[in-house]
């Protein structure tokens, strides 16, 4: 059994649209405890922005502190979970890759720094300007709540005024030389795709590049660019994250979690555990619970 996968028609509080979401993050947590009280992952992208609260909130398994001007984002497939120690307020709002992008031809999610690489922070601090972002996530939900002319573009012009407005928050801090390569984004993009299609059977560069019809070099040079990493840690890093996802969140033996990982024997893949966490996956499964 694997952390279970949510889908946005789960959430779907509007029958006049599909594949958006977004609500009051309190009202959102007494709908839908029963879906979100356990660690799960989602089939699409997640914006929310605290307002009030405070606590932690974990990501494939790091962990960030939940304050008033916190701002999280969420890709496919990541699994996170809530804890609170203070009651929260705030927005939240997700939608699927096809409403966001069947209006825009001419650019894709991943030009936003927070969804065009998991190795990209999942959190933004905007505290000093908290009371300017609520008012256009405030504007997001009156406008989700109106049945006016026109609503979906209205809603695609506002959550792209948000997207524009944190990703030059998120960035004002970096380098944007690297981030302004389309050529080197966009086969970052393919590389982290297909990365995700086969790390369990292929874990080796070259066959990563031959699928990008680039030789390794150069895909370890837009790795190192743009992640300052090599191809290899990156690939490690996938094989590393669903390990831990399997060794917390499911029920099957190690041995078989090594099997279905594409380790010919649990020993070798304990010992490749170790070589990247620190702690064999038996005794990272007893901490851990």
């Amino acid at each position: 059994m694997k952390t279970p996968v949510l889908n946005i028609e789960e959430f779907k509080t509007s029958d006049l649209l599909d594949k958006f979401y977004v609500n009051r993050f309190s009202a959102h947590l007494r709908a839908n405890k029963n879906l979100i009280s356990h660690p799960h992952s989602h089939n699409f992208y997640l914006c929310v922005l605290f307002t009030e609260g405070s606590g932690t909130h974990e990501i494939d398994f790091n962990s960030y502190t939940i304050s008033p001007g916190k701002v999280f984002f969420l890709k496919p497939g990541q699994t996170h979970s809530w804890k609170f120690d203070h009651n929260p307020e705030g927005f939240i709002f997700f939608h699927s890759r096809e409403f966001y992008e069947m209006h825009y031809v001419m650019h894709r999610l991943q030009i936003f720094p927070f969804y065009y690489s998991y190795q990209n922070a999942p959190v933004l601090d905007i505290a000093p300007e908290l009371e300017s972002f609520s008012n256009l996530f405030q504007n997001l939900y009156e406008e989700y709540g109106n049945a006016e002319p026109l609503r979906e573009l209205k809603l695609l012009n506002n959550i792209n005024e948000i997207y524009i407005r944190l990703t030059r928050n998120y960035t004002s801090t970096i380098d944007l030389a690297n981030y302004s390569n389309p050529t080197y984004l966009k086969i970052l993009g393919q590389l982290e795709h297909h990365i995700d299609t086969y790390f369990e059977q292929e874990k080796l560069p070259k066959f990563y590049a031959n699928l990008l019809s680039i030789t390794t070099k150069h895909l370890n040079r837009v790795v190192n660019e743009t992640l300052n990493k090599t191809t290899n840690q990156l690939i490690s890093e996938r094989v590393i994250l669903e390990a831990k996802r399997l060794i917390v969140h499911s029920a099957d033996s190690l041995a078989g979690i090594a099997e279905n990982l594409g380790f010919a024997d649990y020993a070798y893949f304990s010992r490749y555990f170790k070589s990247k966490t620190g702690s064999t996956p038996l005794d990272f499964r007893k901490k851990y619970l």
